[in-house]
C-alpha cells in the first residue's frame, strides 16, 4: 500500500510539473497560428476523451483530455482536402485555404512549429530570471564532502564537513572556484583558509597530478582529492545578474544535455541514464517531499528538456517537421505523400523505441522489475 500512495504522490508532482509546460508548449503553436492568420481548431492539454472544455469566440475548442501526459495543438486544413461530417472528402474553398494552416508559406508553417520548443526555451529563461531574483542562484557549495585516501587533502589535514573559505586570498564562493583555482595551481602549494566549527584555519596543501581523459584526449590536472559535500546555497542575484544568468544556465544546459545523450551512443555513458516518464515522477515526487524551492527549480529543467526533445530532426517531432520544411524550401516544393509518409513511420518506431527503452530503464532503475520477481518468488 505505501508504494501504491507514494506512486500516487510521485504521479500528482508530475502532473503538477508537466501540465503548465505542455500548456505554454501548446501555447506558443497556437499564438503564432493566430498571427498567422491561421484558424485553430482544438488546443488540448492532455489525449484521449474531453474531460472538460469550452468553445471561444472564433472556434477554438479549450479542453483536458483524460490521459495528461502532453497536449496538441489542432489547425485548419492541416491535410489538402475537407473532410466532411458524413466521411466525404472535398476541395477547399477560397476563403478556407485563406486560414489553412497547409496553404500558408513554408517559412510562416516552419515558425508555427518551432514556436512550441521555442516558447519551452522562452519559460526556461523567464523561470530561471525569476527564481535567481527571487530566490537567488543555486551553487554547489565548498563543505567538503568526502576525501580520497592517501590524497593531497588527506595530507594536508582537510576532513569531511570543512568549509574551504578562500585560497591563495581569493575567496571560494562556490565548488567550481574551489576546482578553478586548484587546477590552475599548476600542483604549486595553496594557502588555504578553512571553516571548521567556528574556528578559521589556516592550511597547506600541495595538489598533485592526475590523468583526466573525460574530454576523449588524456592530460594532467590538478586536484586536492575532495568532492563536495552536495549542500546547495542560493546566491542572490540582482534582475540583470538573473536574467543574464537564466541565458548562461539554459545555453549550459543544453550543451550538458546534447553532450550526454551522445556519450550514450558512442558508449562513453552508460545507456541506463536515459530516464522516461516514471523516473521523472520518481524526481518529481521526491523533490517536492524535500523542498519546495527544488521543486520549482524542476519546472524549467522539464521545460527546457522537453524542447530541446522535440527539436530533435526526428519525423512525428517538431524538429521533424522543420527538416521537412527547410527540404521544402531548398527544393521550392515539399517532399512528396509517399515520401512524408515513410518518414512518419520511422519517427513513430524511433519515438516508440524510445519510450519503451527509457521505461524498461525506470523499471530497472527503480527496482520494479525486483519488486515484481519477490512477488511471485
Amino acid at each position: 500500500m505505501s508504494m501504491l500512495t507514494g506512486a500516487a504522490h510521485d504521479i500528482i508532482s508530475l502532473l503538477v510539473l508537466l501540465t503548465p509546460v505542455v500548456f505554454i508548449h501548446e501555447l506558443g503553436h497556437f499564438w503564432v497560428a493566430r498571427r498567422s492568420g491561421v484558424r485553430v481548431e482544438v488546443f488540448s492539454v492532455g489525449f484521449g476523451p474531453e474531460l472538460f472544455g469550452y468553445t471561444d469566440r472564433l472556434g477554438t475548442r479549450w479542453k483536458f483530455s483524460a490521459i495528461p501526459l502532453g497536449g496538441y495543438v489542432k489547425m485548419f486544413g492541416q491535410a489538402e482536402r475537407v473532410l466532411e461530417a458524413d466521411g466525404r472528402e472535398r476541395d477547399m474553398s477560397a476563403t478556407e485555404r485563406s486560414v489553412a494552416f497547409h496553404h500558408k508559406a513554408v517559412w510562416q508553417r516552419a515558425a508555427i512549429v518551432f514556436a512550441g520548443p521555442g516558447a519551452n526555451y522562452l519559460l526556461t529563461i523567464v523561470a530561471l530570471a525569476l527564481l535567481y531574483a527571487i530566490v537567488g542562484q543555486p551553487i554547489v557549495s565548498t563543505v567538503v564532502g568526502d576525501v580520497k585516501e592517501g590524497s593531497a587533502a588527506e595530507a594536508a589535514g582537510i576532513q569531511t564537513g570543512d568549509r574551504i573559505v578562500s585560497i591563495n586570498g581569493q575567496p571560494t564562493k562556490n565548488f567550481d572556484d574551489l576546482v578553478s583555482l586548484v587546477q590552475n595551481s599548476a600542483g604549486q602549494p595553496l594557502s588555504l583558509i578553512i571553516r571548521r566549527g567556528d574556528a578559521e584555519l589556516p592550511i597547506t596543501a600541495q595538489p598533485r597530478p592526475v590523468n583526466d581523459s573525460e574530454s576523449g584526449t588524456s592530460h594532467q590536472i590538478f586536484r586536492l582529492g575532495i568532492s563536495p559535500g552536495g549542500e546547495l546555497e542560493y546566491e542572490g542575484r540582482t534582475l540583470l545578474e538573473a536574467g543574464a544568468g537564466a541565458v548562461s544556465q539554459t545555453y549550459n544546459m543544453t550543451i550538458q544535455i546534447i553532450v550526454n545523450l551522445w556519450q550514450m551512443v558512442t558508449g562513453e555513458r552508460s545507456s541506463q541514464e536515459l530516464g522516461g516518464v516514471l523516473r521523472i515522477s520518481k524526481i518529481a515526487g521526491d523533490v517536492a517531499n524535500s523542498s519546495y524551492i527544488g521543486f520549482l527549480f524542476l519546472i524549467p529543467a522539464l521545460s527546457l528538456n522537453l524542447g530541446l526533445l522535440n527539436l530533435f530532426p526526428i519525423p512525428l517531432l517538431d524538429g521533424g517537421h522543420l527538416t521537412f520544411y527547410a527540404i521544402e524550401a531548398v527544393r521550392g516544393r515539399p517532399l512528396g505523400e509517399r515520401a512524408q509518409e515513410w518518414g512518419l513511420r520511422i519517427g513513430v518506431a524511433v519515438v516508440l523505441g524510445l519510450v519503451v527503452f527509457a521505461t524498461w530503464n525506470d523499471l530497472v532503475v527503480l527496482k520494479v522489475i525486483d519488486y515484481l520477481k519477490n512477488l511471485v518468488t
